[in-house]
């Protein structure tokens, strides 16, 4: 393993679904971030995201207009009114979150 890698302890704990985890504990891969379509290793290397389109949106990783909308949106959502009573009634700035990455 090499240096950026975790110790045993912590891989034999780690699970992750649908992946080889017996390979994967004895010669783990890992990514340190993403931005726009890439990811990066802990030493630094480029890795092209080429599975984006399986599981989310293809807007790319970090984008700051995302990432501020998102936590624009996360830190008016901390009050009582999302709570239990208000469940399923949408919050006006959450159809204009919505609206906005519809239009993107």
């Amino acid at each position: 393993m090499s240096s950026s890698s975790p110790d045993r302890a912590a891989l034999e704990a780690f699970w992750m679904p649908f992946t080889a985890n017996r390979q994967f504990k004895s010669a783990p891969r890992l990514l340190a971030r993403a931005e726009g379509m890439y990811y990066y290793t802990p030493e630094g290397r480029q890795v092209l995201d080429g599975t984006a389109g399986l599981w989310c949106v293809n807007a790319g990783h970090c984008r700051p207009k995302i990432v501020e909308a998102s936590c624009s949106a996360t830190r008016r959502s901390r009050s009582s009114a999302n709570s239990a009573p208000c469940a399923g009634r949408p919050r006006e700035y959450k159809l204009r979150a919505g609206s906005w990455v519809c239009r993107r």
